[in-house]
């Protein structure tokens, strides 16, 4: 049901394009990462008031794939139950990651 979920979210953003990051399904925009699925979450790269939003959400966290201490600062990982968040902030990490390609 989440991956599901997850699949839709992304499908319903224009430009995001299907792919792959450590393993993991994501989605993409010019070629770079901005959202992807992992242990019942969406993940996504964000920055400033919307990083802090994310990650204030009960069970949010950063995103720590290899489990060893070494969260990747600007993806947060956002639980299912905030489910109702995920496109507005697959949106977000869309834009920002845009902004960042182009600088």
């Amino acid at each position: 049901m989440e991956e599901e979920l997850f699949n839709e979210v992304g499908k319903s953003i224009d430009g995001a394009a299907p792919g792959n990051l450590f393993g993991k399904p994501c989605f993409k925009v010019e070629g770079k990462a901005f959202a992807c699925y992992f242990e019942q979450c969406m993940v996504f790269k964000l920055s400033g008031e919307t990083h802090r939003k994310a990650l204030s959400l009960k069970d949010s966290k950063l995103f720590d794939p290899s489990k060893k201490g070494r969260p990747m600062k600007e993806w947060v990982q956002v639980h299912y139950q905030h489910h109702q968040e995920w496109l507005k902030f697959a949106m977000e990490a869309m834009k920002y990651v845009q902004s960042t390609n182009k600088k």
